[in-house]
């Protein structure tokens, strides 16, 4: 069997929908991994079969649409034609100045505060 990628649109409101969602889509024979993006789960398996996958999540959650089925293997290829293209560059950290602060002055009361002044 071939990996594929399954990505399925969901209506996901609070986090109890979320959870429900992951655990559905663990629960499937064939799954390898799980992630929610959005209000998108993306489901990557070595034969998984979508349509169960799909009519699961909508049994729990009430609306699944299912964007696209994908080969597993499209993420690996383009991670590495981006490394390729890209080049390492050395990016010099900003420095900011120093900046002085001024000191408060300092104030002195001389005087007798007499706190018995009724004696």
């Amino acid at each position: 069997m071939t990996k594929q990628r399954v990505v399925v649109k969901l209506s996901l409101d609070d986090g109890k929908k979320r959870t429900k969602a992951l655990k559905t889509a663990v629960n499937i024979n064939g799954v390898i991994s799980v992630a929610l993006d959005g209000d998108k789960l993306t489901v990557v398996g070595d034969g998984t079969d979508v349509i169960n996958l799909t009519t699961q999540l909508r049994k729990k959650l009430g609306y699944a649409d299912l964007i696209s089925v994908s080969s597993g293997d499209d993420k690996k290829e383009e991670k590495k034609e981006n490394k390729a293209q890209g080049e390492t560059k050395n990016v010099q950290p900003l420095v900011y100045p120093y900046q002085y602060s001024y000191q408060y002055p300092f104030v002195y009361h001389e005087g007798t505060f007499d706190h018995y002044s009724i004696f």
